[in-house]
């Protein structure tokens, strides 16, 4: 996954493998996104990753006060 920026100017980036509906799609299907304050939504694959469970993903015990910019 490429880095996300958060409003705080925390840079987080996470390995596919914790994605596996994003590993398998095609680097075309991953790169058409939407953010929001919530998180990233890919459409054509149904798939919603949450800010909070990118914190998590990395370990960050503070996932719930943190937003996309």
């Amino acid at each position: 996954m490429d880095a996300v920026l958060l409003d705080d100017e925390r840079t987080l980036s996470v390995p596919l493998a914790r994605f596996p509906r994003l590993q398998r799609a095609s680097a075309e299907q991953r790169s058409d996104y939407l953010i929001s304050v919530l998180g990233l939504h890919w459409e054509a694959l149904d798939e919603d990753v949450s800010v909070a469970h990118l914190l998590a993903a990395c370990g960050d015990r503070h996932a719930d006060q943190a937003v996309l910019k």
